[in-house]
């Protein structure tokens, strides 16, 4: 039982030899990228593993059974892959070909993915995606980068769910070595599902935009300027000075939007709602935690361990999400 608290993980995984530990499948991602995670970016994972298992338990126990996207490739053109995939599933949300995805955490969540959000010290990783042996599809995105940079890791992490689950585990790094066709191909999932070139297509000529026309359509498509260049160049749209200068522009910060952070909270709120981000409790995982408690799935220690917190935290949480902890 002490072994199972500190590896946040069934205590029955111990006495089973029936699946392999959720903590067993990131020794082997260690083993691969050790230099990478510090002893605080381990603990991380650890805990986001935790809460996919926690969720994935949750939603199965409240009846809310996960969705799913399956795509088979065809071929071995791995952007023409990538393409199609971010076609087809741009298609199941209903985005028209002009849409620009508002939530993509919410949209990947919706085909069963786990995404988290969570603070990771080694700001060269971008995210990870895991196969967990119970929760599936597992996808964690650094919440220490840029509010833009995280959605383009989420839609790239999406890409290895689609396409990488039976490689169990990958880590994505913000500037990958060489040109690993399976980063490849994740990247352009990421700007097609972002970006969709039948969008591009359509703005006025880039070549004749000012800075702030580059930095206004890179914030309408809640992209970096970076992104928004590679794309453009991509699809032929752009001259190589032109390609140049946009993907040295930057959007001012406080222009940026996050989902998860609405402009409709005060700044208190907004606060403890980043401070709880930076642990991997979005607005959508903790909602759960509260709905299984209220219809008594949990009780309230166990609420407590779902969301990492202790007692008087869990009050603190209560008040800001407006629930009552009556009863359980």
């Amino acid at each position: 039982m002490i072994l199972s608290d500190h590896y946040r993980c069934d205590f029955k995984f111990f006495i089973s030899n029936e699946q392999v530990a959720p903590f067993e499948q990131t020794e082997t991602l260690y083993r691969a990228h050790g230099a990478d995670f510090s002893k605080e970016d381990r603990r991380a994972v650890q805990d986001f593993l935790y809460l996919c298992e926690t969720e994935d338990f949750l939603m199965r126990e409240i009846g809310r059974a996960p969705g799913s996207f399956v795509f088979s490739p065809a071929g071995d053109y791995f952007k023409g892959h990538a393409e199609a995939a971010a076609t087809r599933l741009r298609s199941v949300m209903g985005h028209a070909d002009n849409a620009v995805p508002r939530d993509v955490y919410a949209e990947f969540r919706s085909v069963g993915v786990h995404v988290f959000r969570r603070k990771l010290g080694n700001s060269n990783i971008s995210g990870l995606f895991i196969a967990h042996p119970v929760a599936g599809k597992c996808a964690l995105v650094n919440y220490s980068e840029d509010i833009y940079r995280q959605r383009f890791s989420a839609a790239h992490e999406m890409a290895h769910a689609i396409f990488d689950a039976n490689k169990g585990a990958t880590v994505s790094f913000e500037r990958p070595e060489g040109a690993d066709l399976v980063e490849v191909r994740a990247n352009r999932f990421a700007s097609c599902y972002l970006m969709p070139p039948a969008f591009l297509s359509k703005l006025p000529n880039p070549n004749a935009w000012s800075d702030s026309d580059a930095i206004d359509w890179a914030n309408k498509l809640r992209v970096s300027c970076s992104a928004l260049a590679i794309a453009l160049r991509e699809a032929k749209l752009v001259d190589q000075p032109t390609y140049i200068r946009i993907s040295r522009l930057r959007i001012p910060m406080g222009v940026k939007i996050d989902p998860e952070l609405p402009a409709s909270l005060n700044p208190a709120q907004r606060a403890r709602k980043e401070q709880l981000l930076e642990r991997g409790l979005s607005d959508h995982y903790v909602a759960l935690c509260f709905e299984a408690h209220s219809s008594g799935v949990i009780s309230q220690g166990r609420l407590t361990e779902a969301l990492l917190c202790s007692h008087a935290e869990l009050l603190e949480l209560a008040s800001l999400y407006g629930r009552t902890l009556h009863g359980h």
